[in-house]
């Protein structure tokens, strides 16, 4: 039995793939399979089939086009602009995640030609993509204020410089290297490590790791760390 009357919808799952290296906070694209735009980059997209959730279409999407699997994504919006998609009504429900890409590197595919692009250096993406991409930004500079949500992109040890290029690049800001550190550490919230980082430097910089149980319980912690946080906050 159907709904007498009711017009039909596609549905779409697209997703939002950041991902930091260590240096930089970098966006994951594929090219475009399908016409119109066919080759052009895209976020990973595809379409809701009649025996799945929401959730399992992100997970099958995100496996066929990247080979991603395991990813943590969390529902941002759902799009529907009656003319989106040029080539029939289409509503899309945009999910996005945060990776540590060494975590996941072997994982990617190139069947689709999957691609890790630096955020200052994305090509321009699809249809309503880039409105897809602002919000997300939005959205992770909002959690990350309250939460330790940029943790994901973290591997389990890291360095202060790492922790300063990660909020850095995810702010679109500079700090002052010295301040950075002084006010990170006052926290209490970071674990010093015995181990150094010698990649970077002769001297080296020693590895932390972050005291989840402390940071539930000084939850705003890093607020102060964040240019103007109203901005995002509201």
């Amino acid at each position: 039995m159907r709904y007498s009357g009711q017009t039909h919808i596609l549905t779409a799952i697209d997703c939002i793939i950041f991902g930091f290296d260590g240096n930089d906070i970098k966006l994951l694209l594929v090219q475009r399979a399908l016409k119109p735009e066919k080759g052009k980059w895209s976020l990973m997209g595809g379409f809701l089939q009649q025996d799945e959730s929401l959730e399992q279409a992100a997970d099958r999407i995100l496996k066929q086009l990247t080979g991603l699997e395991g990813v943590y994504l969390e529902q941002l919006k759902t799009f529907g602009d009656p003319h989106r998609d040029p080539v029939e009504r289409t509503l899309s429900v945009v999910y996005f995640a945060l990776i540590d890409i060494h975590q996941y590197e072997k994982q990617i595919n190139d069947e689709y030609h999957a691609e890790w692009f630096l955020l200052k250096d994305k090509p321009r993406l699809i249809f309503d993509h880039e409105d897809m991409l602002a919000l997300a930004q939005q959205k992770l500079r909002y959690k990350a204020a309250l939460h330790p949500i940029l943790f994901e992109l973290l591997p389990p040890k890291f360095t202060i410089p790492q922790l300063q290029s990660l909020y850095e690049g995810v702010y679109d800001t500079t700090f002052d290297n010295r301040n950075f550190s002084r006010k990170i550490l006052s926290t209490g919230l970071l674990v010093k490590q015995k181990e150094k980082d010698k990649v970077n430097s002769k001297k080296g910089a020693f590895y932390y790791k972050l005291d989840k149980k402390k940071y539930k319980a000084k939850l705003g912690a890093f607020l102060n760390f964040i240019p103007n946080p109203d901005k995002f906050l509201q």
